[in-house]
């Protein structure tokens, strides 16, 4: 080998720069876990809120010493900063924490744009849309300009009534074609989406999420955000889906609406029947009834108290208290009333009761206190367009902070704009004595009046009664500014901390098995040579780790999987090598020149066998996402490293042996003669073969068409919740509960993993989204299972603990519309990565029947696959749910097979040039049987690993491993029994009909 030096120094270069990037993933981890242990020693759990506590604990342990020297290498110093930006971030599945695709809703960017345009043609064409988007693979705008000019008739899009409006003259003009104006239209949505992902990008950079990932997903408006490690998921995904829709009105006196209640409650008594129930009985000796209130409310206007205790009184039953004097409270009522008291308030006949100058009077509730049921209503100041004096976007900066009392509160600054408003809003309250309401998404947070004249400046404070995360969250949504339009929750995943613990455990138990029986098995069947081999093999996985760090890459479960599969794998390259060394020597050749001829006999081989799954990772990491990205990424590195690694690291080793004079044998005592001499006659088994196949596609064919598969969340949509019981409980049981109609009406429980652990399904409003509906639907579930969660509370079911071991482990959720989306990213990878293979074994072997052998023995292989999954899903003892792990797994099957399949090809081709008189069928039954033993020692090495996968794994990769198992079997007998003889036999057929 040439350049030894140059490999020398290259392997040592590589070695240390690996260790290098790695120290930083340990230094990193070690100082987060002296956070948490700090955290935990400072606030004890009887500390009410102490999750919440130790969590803005750490993150603020963590900010002091952000710029601090933390991580000292004699030649340079690193911040926590640095060192955290530069060690290995860990996956949801690894580390718990929270996964979101939003849904930036282009339909509220439109409207926007259109100033709420009332033009029929628009709305219709925006309904429209909506309905498309149901079975369309096209982004809303595409949609939404194909059901324009449906409908539009006369209009265009530049009318004056649409998109010609004052934000948008200069850019829009009247005279304007619609294909024109679709450009503009189609920038300006972009802008929009794109200062969605900087709002959502500063919101996460504030949140203090070690090492968080948000990515926007191609034109569709569509934004993935990653959070690892995040304690809070339930306050993660409010910050994200929050609009911060900040507004600034002036509040009435609660008093000056007294009158007007009076007026409604009379008015309504005649259109509202009182509701009576059985509960209702007589107020006991002690305690007041809502004549108190009443009374106090209307001051000196007369009423019959005996007539307001027997008749029907719509509102005023609904009160359970009232504001202070001169305060801008209304009353106060129950949380469960909000929606009818706003209901009656709102009513056309009861607005008519307002005076002239109240007309426009705005009515808002405030924020309940924590675990309240009481809230109070105002009446904001308002006007005929509905809009604020100030809005928050004219804050600059805000910051939480504590007062005198020690109680959170936020100060904001503003921009010269929004200063001079608020002088004047101030001023006027001032000299009013009223209140200005601070509103967030149509709560009011704080209703204070101004005690010192008009606060000029713009800088102020805003004070309620908040809790410190509610201050924290409050100052980063106003600092990060406004949503340009709802984001919405297409598909979640939420992974508890102890979940991950257990899969880093489970992982790295497989890796550490599957790699002691690789490294023992290489000795055994290939003695000196084979340890040379592990000692490459121990360097490739440093290679790998250290690039995944290096890069930035996420580790995930699929990810640990794919380095393990990679060390499987990547004893094929030293497995072909030694074979052909064997060879060398069986012909009678030197030591020194087998080798050297054995490494460069073996170099085409290798090169097309790693290309080729090289090209199917490569589709894979393309249409993949999330977890299966990263097992693509692992697959990708792991190829590139073994290449290296058993090329010139092996070479290397086996070279310096040799040249001091050592023999080597290429075997052991028990495998010197294995698999040697073989002559199988394997083309005079393939019309067995072809009717053992043919039944087994039959077979699966049926079941897939009379069974089906297994379809998951990722395909259908839904929300699938993992749940673990402290006692074993029953599958079909827990299924009967759930589906009830009071409950999800349809869902699905499988056990996952042990008795007492359950993986439940269902698509009870799958179409629905929002923090609201997920948190209800959650709640339900608790509800459900109460009877079999052994008086445990709704907080500890969905509480992060890092121990805990019971409850809610998992969360996931996909909409319809993502599902259909990820369905055909799944059919484009496999059609994909099939073309692209079919191509490069056209160009690399220039015939295209080894093309059409090649894709025949995948299209079998992926059948049978898919049908062993159609059969067995029913009764296997774990999840076998067809998701984009199992089309990870398909993928990762074409990939060896095609690998199995080119080894073979190569030496045929070989073969037919170096022996031309030979017959065709000798040349191919020769190749197949001197490859025997490279294809059966690859495979059985390759499954050893897979098994260990998949004992040893986790629950939540079994069904993939199973996949890969299935594969590699089917892979293994379709590489000699499929694809070698459907290439013969179309090239029999095409000499047949030349000779004819």
């Amino acid at each position: 080998m040439q350049n030894k030096g140059l490999v020398k120094l290259f392997a040592v270069l590589f070695g240390l720069v690996s260790i290098y990037q790695l120290s930083f993933t340990f230094k990193a981890n070690r100082i987060e876990s002296n956070a948490e242990e700090i955290a935990i020693n400072k606030i004890p759990e009887t500390e009410a809120d102490y999750r919440a506590k130790r969590s803005q604990e750490e993150v603020n342990y963590l900010e002091s010493i952000a710029t601090d020297t933390v991580f000292n290498l004699g030649i340079s110093k690193f911040t926590y900063n640095e060192v955290k930006e530069k060690a290995m971030p860990l996956g949801l599945d690894l580390k718990g924490g929270v996964s979101v695709t939003l849904q930036i809703s282009v339909r509220d960017i439109l409207e926007g744009l259109a100033n709420k345009s009332k033009d029929p043609a628009f709305n219709k064409a925006l309904d429209d849309a909506e309905e498309l988007q149901k079975d369309a693979q096209e982004s809303y705008l595409e949609s939404f300009f194909r059901a324009f000019d449906a409908v539009k008739g006369d209009t265009k899009l530049a009318s004056p009534d649409i998109f010609y409006t004052k934000d948008l003259d200069g850019e829009i003009n009247s005279n304007m074609s619609d294909d024109e104006a679709k450009q503009v239209i189609e920038r300006k949505v972009d802008e929009s989406i794109v200062s969605a992902f900087e709002v959502l990008r500063k919101r996460i950079d504030e949140f203090g999420v070690t090492q968080p990932t948000i990515q926007r997903l191609g034109n569709s408006g569509r934004i993935l955000v990653e959070l690892p490690g995040v304690k809070d998921k339930e306050r993660a995904l409010k910050l994200l889906q929050n609009t911060a829709q900040l507004e600034f009105w002036d509040a009435y006196k609660g008093e000056q609406f007294f009158n007007f209640l009076a007026q409604a409650n009379e008015l309504l008594k005649e259109s509202v029947k009182p509701e009576v129930t059985e509960e209702e009985q007589e107020p006991q000796d002690g305690e007041s009834t809502e004549d108190d209130t009443i009374d106090d409310l209307l001051g000196d206007a007369t009423t019959d108290s005996t007539a307001v205790e027997t008749e029907n009184n719509p509102i005023f039953d609904l009160f359970r208290g009232q504001g202070y004097q001169g305060g801008p409270v209304i009353g106060r009522f129950e949380l469960k009333d909000k929606a009818i008291l706003l209901d009656y308030l709102n009513r056309p006949e009861v607005r008519e009761l307002l005076p002239a100058e109240q007309r426009y009077a705005k009515f808002v509730f405030g924020k309940p206190e924590k675990d309240g049921e009481i809230i109070d209503l105002y009446a904001l100041v308002g006007n005929r367009d509905n809009t604020p004096p100030l809005s928050g976007s004219v804050i600059v900066d805000a910051r939480n902070q504590f007062d005198a009392a020690n109680r959170s509160e936020v100060s904001m600054q503003m921009n010269a704009k929004g200063a001079k408003i608020w002088e004047d809003m101030t001023g006027k309250a001032y000299a009013q004595q009223s209140q200005i309401a601070i509103v967030l998404d149509d709560i009011v947070y704080s209703a204070p009046g101004v005690t010192t004249g008009p606060i000029a400046g713009g800088n102020s404070s805003i004070s309620g009664n908040f809790t410190l995360n509610e201050a924290v969250d409050l100052a980063n949504v106003l600092r990060a500014g406004k949503l340009p339009a709802s984001a919405d929750i297409i598909q979640s995943e939420v992974v508890g901390p102890s979940l991950g613990q257990e899969a880093i455990d489970s992982g790295t138990m497989s890796f550490l098995i599957a790699l002691a029986l690789v490294l023992v098995w290489m000795v055994f069947y290939y003695g000196k040579v084979g340890g040379f081999a592990d000692a490459a093999m121990l360097l490739n996985i440093l290679l790998i780790f250290g690039v995944l760090s290096g890069l930035g890459a996420v580790l995930t479960l699929p990810g640990i999987a794919g380095i393990v599969l990679t060390i499987g794998m990547s004893v094929d390259a030293n497995v072909l090598i030694f074979e052909r060394i064997r060879e060398e020597l069986t012909k009678g050749k030197g030591q020194k020149e087998a080798i050297k001829d054995g490494f460069s006999n073996a170099l085409s081989s290798i090169l097309d066998a790693n290309i080729t799954t090289g090209l199917t990772a490569l589709i894979l990491f393309i249409f993949g996402t999330g977890p299966i990205k990263g097992f693509a990424t692992t697959l990708l590195i792991g190829i590139g490293t073994s290449l290296f690694t058993a090329i010139f690291i092996t070479r290397l080793l086996v070279d310096w042996y040799a040249n001091k004079g050592g023999k080597l044998d290429f075997s052991t005592a028990i495998t010197k003669n294995l698999f040697r001499n073989i002559n199988i006659e394997f083309l005079q088994k393939r019309k067995i073969a072809y009717m053992i196949s043919g039944a087994f596609i039959l077979l699966s064919l049926g079941s897939l068409f009379t069974n089906s598969l297994d379809q998951g969340v990722d395909f259908v949509g839904g929300r699938t919740y993992q749940v673990r019981f402290a006692q074993d409980v029953s599958a079909s049981e827990i299924t009967s509960v759930l589906s009830k109609p009071e409950v999800f009406n349809s869902a699905d429980a499988k056990t996952f993993g042990d008795a007492n652990q359950l993986k439940i399904t269902t698509k009870y409003k799958v179409n629905e989204t929002g923090a609201e509906v997920d948190e209800a639907i959650r709640k339900s579930l608790f509800d459900a299972l109460q009877p079999y969660l052994e008086g445990m509370s709704y907080e500890d079911f969905i509480s992060d603990s890092d121990t805990k071991t019971i409850g809610l482990m998992k969360y996931y959720k996909v909409s319809p519309t993502i599902a259909d989306d990820i369905k055909q990213a799944s059919f484009w990878a496999i059609l994909g990565s099939l073309i692209v293979v079919f191509l490069y074994i056209l160009i690399r072997f220039k015939r295209w029947q080894f093309s059409l052998g090649a894709v025949a023995a995948v299209f079998h292989d992926v059948l049978i696959v898919l049908g062993i999954f159609s059969l067995t899903y029913k009764f296997m003892p774990f999840n076998m749910e067809i998701d984009q792990a199992f089309i990870a797994a398909i993928l990762t099957v074409i990939g060896y097979s095609l690998n199995d399949t080119v080894v073979v090809f190569d030496r045929i081709r070989e073969f037919f040039n170096d022996h031309g008189n030979w017959e065709f069928n000798r040349v191919v039954n020769v190749s197949l049987s001197s490859t025997l033993s490279r294809t059966l020692n690859t495979s059985l090495t390759t499954l050893v690993v897979l098994l260990a996968i998949f004992i040893f794994g986790g629950d939540s990769i079994r069904g993939f491993m199973f996949a890969l198992i299935v594969g590699v079997i089917v892979g293994t007998y379709s590489s000699l029994f499929i694809a070698t003889p459907i290439m013969y036999d179309s090239v029999q057929k095409l000499e047949e009909k030349k000779k004819k």
